[in-house]
């Protein structure tokens, strides 16, 4: 699907990308990077901006509902999709691939692409449009040189005369654009075929294997953006590929004719295929000598998953895989010009090394199963026979390889072959000699056999009709994996994994009884030679040596030569190239230190999906279903068919128990396991079981008048089998049901054991049936322990999900755990029914304790005797030579809390050495309806699209802090937002930093008795009346807080006048207060007033509004204000100083974030100056100017000049209610807004704390 880039400058810089569909768009959100200045020239790391990870708008939406009439396309490269965001010296990129190539396809309808050209795009400048963007490379398969690319772009271009800027991902941009990345829209590229389900539809980014996820630190935020995404939301934004996973490594497709392909064709005519597919961990990424050995979290340097996928039109498709990686100790190499300089040192103890060393083989076990390790180094040079000792010995102390007991060697997990490649190929026989290894690697390729799948009919009813569809089944999975190594894991490596590969590939041939010609084998080892040549060009920066042997199978002089010419190249490289890549390669993982990643936020939609959380119950309600699980290892008989199941499938229990609602029946080798079968699953008998329990199940619903049950799906590995029948009725709320499987074992007939997995969802709840059948013997628990983490581990479904995440999870199946007691002490206790003492003993019951396996799992009561093992037809326990102590290995366990087990029991059928075992439950049910939940979405949506002004990213037209509000919310409504350094709420809707103080009248003065504190309690007033003497009326007196001051003459006379600093001045109450001053210069001619009558008098306009914002110390109680919810603008303007346009512009209140404490009664309001005049003392401050009312015909009071350049004019302010005479004053005074007087709150109506008037 094609993608659109668009970006728009004005008024904010946003990108959208955009499919025929739907629209992503971002924004940057510049409060997050406000902190620094300058950039970062480090080349190590890259600082912290100070106050966190950038941070940006983004919104996902359909492409009718994005307005995107104001955006245009920056470039005319279409888009392949989008790598995530990552920051560079403060600036945001979107990484997008814009140039890509398909270079294989695995499977029809499974491609993949190799990225050849990437484009970075800033969201917070457009300094850099012009470069790099444009410059797709029209060469793909050419190497790109030190300096750039070509086309001559090379490090950047000109900009003007001053000199060369530099594109700072200029390094980011040659590495993903050297041709070593590859990403696929069709299938999960980070997992084997094997570990994949072929029924998904999507590519599920949140679903990837993180460790060959390459750029996962740059698609974590878009990752995390997605989850809070709707359902319908998050399924169009993986259809519309937006998203891209991208791994390093190495992939190609090499077509197969029908006359080289060892399988028939069929009559259509398609060719068969071969794919490679190399999968480079970024856990340990990096250089030769820059990543070396192991870490402390079990990552080994240069650890390279390869699968070799061989499809034939036929359905049949075969995989094999292994991995190779760097010795896994704790070592270093140390770079040089000659091969004898590069010394290798190991820096820790065996004692130090050992549980890194555990972790790693634990991790390869649990996603591979057993191992057998390649060790190719040389016995000849001492640091590699150091390396192979130190190797030995940590294989030597792996618990992986601490049995224990009699025969335990058979249960190695870790095999190893030291096998000196160099010695070995020293003859005249050269590298050909090499294939001699197979003789010490066969019985481990035949034990761990391979991945079979084949496509087989099934009968799918839909619409009360049957259909016959195909899909692919799986046959055969891999149990065990080679992991080869050398010094580097390149040349050497890369020639055996070949013959490696190779080896499978005949077994696969062999058990089906075909062969290959020379021409199959030659595309095989061509495509292996690419991959060690795309392999050694990451790691060693030039292609792999002995390539020209793998590719033709003999060594020419030609390939010598190029061999020494890659030899000097690497040398090069490593002593000055690598520590550059190193760099770019941690810069790209998140690894630099400081680097964080973009945090991405939708305001609106986070709100909506936490609101339709809480309300859940709105929209949902819930309902009681009853199932059954049954198990029944069956030791291969078929006499059972026609013998009555009902004590087993239909029990004697209460009525409400009878015909739950599902039934999931597991049975245990269900066939004799024997080599061909476990080559090839036949479900004939399991389809022939499937009819008698159906037949079963059907009878006893007709006699109890229930609608009959139908199969809803069934599956099969080898003996181990599932199948889930439901009530015909609960059909229509199921969905969304899956099928999955995972063998265990290590070898030989081991191999048989395994999991069968159906999950499902009923109404809005999921459910998963799991029957196991874990690893026989008596004291092989931690087998069986380890059985469990490869199923639970390793069994996945659609998208990624595993058994632990559903709602209710049921284990059914022969779990083979023992009771630790001798056969004769087990025996009596039976026979007197002591169970108790039994159950102290067993072995999952002790390990469960233990949380060494089944953590959180639960297991009812047991009331019945051991399962297993009886003589066939009777009740008496084993009798014959083996005598086997009697034990439950047949059990069922659940997980949920909303499930409640009703009964346990088995069932006496004499059929089989196992009695079968059955369970009922009761499980609580989500039903959600989704047309109230969607209703009741929308109506979040509007009101919180109302709330915050419909702020979209891209979208408004100025920069404003309620950004900085988005998505939180307030504990108490009426609340105002927390302060921050860049908004303080008590200076919303262009308040001025002081609290104007209005006298109760023209008589009245502040009270110079009064604490300066007016918190201080106190007798004193707030005000004194000053009788004026001989009806002269006062002039207003000078500003406080001025260092100095002039008067101005109007005649043009200015005499400068020092004031006193208002702290010292005391006011005499017997006389009035222009007396103390005496200014000569106010007692000249002014000139004549004309008053204003839409505008502040000239008596407000007189007061320095910085001065007075300077002197703000008022404090005022919120205790009491009223809850006020709109009041009419003024008919004067306000002026402000920082942002003149919100005289037009109005800002849209948001939600108040939470308060993390209970606000205290009295909140100081005073607020530092910005001004460079210093502060005085803090001090109630009194403003004696008369009200419009009374200013309007009266004389102008005499100027005072702060300052040659006045500050805007402040608006009068309303009282603070402080004053203690304010219920006794009269005239044109101002009342409180304290003063609840219900004709004063009259006037207050409709009137909103800190919302003005759009």
């Amino acid at each position: 699907m094609s993608i659109r880039v668009l970006i728009k400058d004005y008024p904010h810089r946003a990108i959208a990308l955009t499919t025929p569909t739907h629209a992503l768009v971002l924004r940057h959100s510049p409060s997050s990077t406000d902190g620094t200045n300058g950039y970062n020239t480090s080349t190590t790391s890259l600082g912290s901006n100070g106050s966190g990870a950038a941070r940006c708008i983004v919104n996902f939406s359909s492409l009718d509902s994005a307005d995107l009439s104001s955006y245009r396309a920056l470039s005319s490269v279409t888009a392949h999709g989008t790598l995530g965001l990552i920051t560079v010296n403060n600036d945001v990129f979107l990484v997008v691939v814009n140039g890509s190539r398909k270079v294989a396809d695995v499977r029809p309808g499974e491609t993949i692409q190799r990225i050849h050209s990437v484009g970075f795009y800033c969201l917070n400048s457009s300094s850099y449009d012009s470069l790099l963007n444009d410059e797709v490379n029209p060469y793909p398969t050419d190497t790109l040189d030190e300096e750039g690319f070509e086309m001559g772009f090379g490090k950047g271009k000109s900009e003007g005369a001053g000199g060369v800027l530099e594109h700072p991902c200029l390094a980011l941009k040659k590495l993903l654009s050297g041709g070593s990345f590859y990403y696929s829209n069709d299938f999960d590229l980070t997992r084997r075929l094997q570990e994949r389900n072929s029924d998904a539809a999507t590519v599920s980014i949140d679903s990837l294997d993180a460790g060959f996820l390459w750029n996962s630190y740059m698609i974590q935020p878009l990752v995390d953006f997605r989850s809070r995404l709707h359902p319908r939301e998050k399924q169009a934004l993986d259809q519309s590929g937006i998203l891209t996973s991208a791994i390093r490594g190495f992939a190609l497709t090499v077509t197969v004719p029908g006359s080289s392909s060892p399988v028939p064709l069929p009559r259509s005519g398609l060719p068969s295929s071969m794919t490679l597919i190399s999968r480079l961990s970024c856990r340990r990424a990096g250089t030769r000598f820059n990543a070396r050995g192991i870490d402390d979290d079990g990552n080994v340097a240069n650890f390279v998953e390869t699968e070799t996928i061989f499809w034939a039109p036929t359905g049949l498709c075969f995989s094999y895989t292994q991995v190779r990686g760097s010795v896994p100790v704790f070592w270093e190499q140390a770079t040089g010009l000659l091969p004898g300089q590069q010394k290798i040192t190991i820096t820790r103890s065996p004692e130090a090394t050992q549980p890194a060393f555990d972790k790693h083989f634990e991790n390869l076990e649990l996603s591979y199963g057993a191992l057998h390790v390649v060790n190719l180094l040389s016995n000849e040079k001492q640091n590699e026979i150091e390396l192979t000792h130190r190797y030995r010995q940590h294989i030597r102390y792996s618990p992986l390889n601490q049995g224990g007991e009699k025969g335990s060697k058979e249960h190695e997990l870790i095999k190893l072959t030291e096998y000196d490649f160099h010695a070995e190929t020293r003859g005249p026989g050269g590298y050909e000699m090499a294939s001699m290894i197979s003789q010490w690697i066969q019985d481990s390729a035949d034990s761990f056999a391979y991945t079979l799948l084949e496509e087989v009919e099934e009968r799918v009813r839909s619409n009360g009709q049957d259909y016959i569809v195909r899909r692919p089944s799986t046959i055969l999975q891999q149990e065990g994996v080679f992991r080869t190594n050398c010094l580097d894991c390149l040349d050497r490596t890369n020639l055996v994994q070949t013959i490696i590969s190779k080896l499978a590939l005949e077994l696969f041939l062999n058990h089906k009884s075909l062969r290959a010609n020379q021409d199959f084998w030659m595309r095989h080892s061509t495509m292996w030679a690419d991959n060690g040549d795309a392999l050694s060009r990451i790691y060693a920066g030039t292609g792999a040596l002995k390539s020209s042997f793998t590719r033709h199978g003999k060594m020419s002089l030609a390939g010598a030569l190029a061999d020494a010419r890659k030899s000097a190249t690497r040398m090069y490289i490593n002593n000055f190239a690598d520590k550059g890549r190193q760099n770019t390669i941690d810069m790209l993982l998140g690894r630099l230190m400081g680097q964080v990643p973009v945090h991405l936020y939708d305001p609106i939609n986070d709100h909506v999906i936490a609101e339709l959380t809480r309300r859940a119950s709105e929209y949902s309600q819930t309902e009681v279903i009853h199932m059954l699980a049954a198990t029944f290892n069956l030791n291969g008989k078929t006499i059972g068919l026609h013998e009555d199941l009902s004590p087993w499938l239909c029990p004697n229990i209460d009525d409400s128990q009878q015909c739950p609602e599902i039934v999931a029946v597991g049975f245990q080798e269900i066939v004799e396991l024997s080599p061909q079968q476990i080559m090839s699953t036949d479900p004939a008998r399991r389809q022939a079981w499937e009819s008698a329990v159906r037949n079963c199940l059907n009878e006893n619903a007709a006699k109890h008048g229930k609608e009959e049950y139908v199969l809803l799906r069934g599956g099969q590995l080898v003996g181990a089998s599932l199948s889930v029948f439901v009530r015909a009725g609960a059909l229509k709320v199921i969905k969304n049901v899956e099928g999955s499987l995972k063998k265990t074992g290590m070898s030989g007939m081991a191999g048989n054991k395994g999991a069968v997995a159906i999950r499902m969802e009923y109404a809005n709840t999921s459910i998963c049936f799991v029957t196991a059948h874990l690893a026989a013997g008596f004291a092989n628990y931690e087998e069986r322990n380890r059985d469990y983490r490869t199923i639970s581990h390793g069994l996945r479904f659609q998208r990624n999900r595993s058994i632990e995440d559903h709602d209710t999870v049921v284990w059914l199946g022969d779990f083979n755990y023992r009771i630790g007691l001798s056969n004769d002490k087990v025996q009596k206790l039976c026979q007197v029914g002591d169970l108790e003492t039994l159950y102290e003993n067993d072995q999952l019951n002790l390990q469960m304790v233990a949380g060494l396996t089944f953590p959180f799992y639960s297991e009812a009561r047991i009331t019945f005797l051991p399962t297993y093992k009886y003589d066939i037809g009777t009740d008496t326990y084993d009798t014959s030579e083996k005598a086997r102590i009697p034990a439950w290995c047949d059990r069922i366990l659940r997980k949920g809390d909303n499930i409640r087990q009703i009964n346990y029991d088995c069932a006496p059928l004499r059929f089989s050495d196992h009695r079968p075992v059955y369970a009922t439950f009761q499980c609580l049910i989500s039903k959600v309806d989704e047309k109230k939940k969607e209703a009741l979405s929308q109506e979040i949506y509007g009101k919180r699209k109302e709330a915050t002004g419909e702020i979209r990213p891209g979208e408004g037209n100025e920069e404003s802090d309620d950004e900085d509000l988005l998505g939180y919310e307030s504990v108490e409504p009426g609340l105002p937002p927390a302060s921050s350094d860049r908004r303080k709420w008590w200076l919303d809707n262009g308040l001025p930093a002081r609290s104007r103080v209005q006298a109760p009248s023209n008589d009245h003065f502040p009270n110079p008795r009064k604490p300066s504190n007016p918190f201080t309690p106190s007798p004193e007033p707030d005000w004194v009346e000053v009788k004026r003497i001989g009806g002269q009326k006062p002039e207003p007196p000078p500003a406080r807080g001025a260092a100095r001051a002039r008067t101005i003459d109007f005649n043009g006379i200015g005499t400068p006048t020092s004031l006193s600093n208002s702290s010292s001045t005391s006011l005499d109450q017997n006389r009035p207060q222009q007396q103390q001053h005496k200014p000569m210069a106010r007692k000249l001619a002014a000139p004549p007033f004309i008053p204003s009558t839409n505008g502040p008098t000239a008596a407000i306009s007189s007061i320095d509004g910085s001065n007075d914002l300077k002197r703000s110390s008022s404090n005022a109680s919120t205790a009491s204000l009223p809850n006020l919810s709109h009041r009419p603008a003024p008919s004067h303007h306000h002026h402000q100083q920082q942002n003149p346009s919100n005289l037009t512009k109005n800002l849209s209140r948001k939600p108040a974030p939470p308060i993390p404490n209970k606000k205290p009664n009295l909140l100081p309001s005073s607020t530092p100056s910005q001004s460079p005049t210093p502060t005085p003392p803090p001090q109630r401050y009194h403003d004696d100017s008369p009200s419009p009312e009374q200013t309007a015909m009266a004389p102008p009071p005499n100027l005072i000049d702060m300052s040659e350049e006045k500050p805007p004019r402040l608006p009068p302010r309303t009282g603070t209610g402080l004053s203690a005479g304010s219920a006794g004053a009269g005239g044109g005074r101002a009342r409180s807004l304290m003063d609840d007087e219900p004709d004063e709150m009259e006037g207050l109506k409709g009137w909103e704390v800190l919302r003005p008037v759009r």
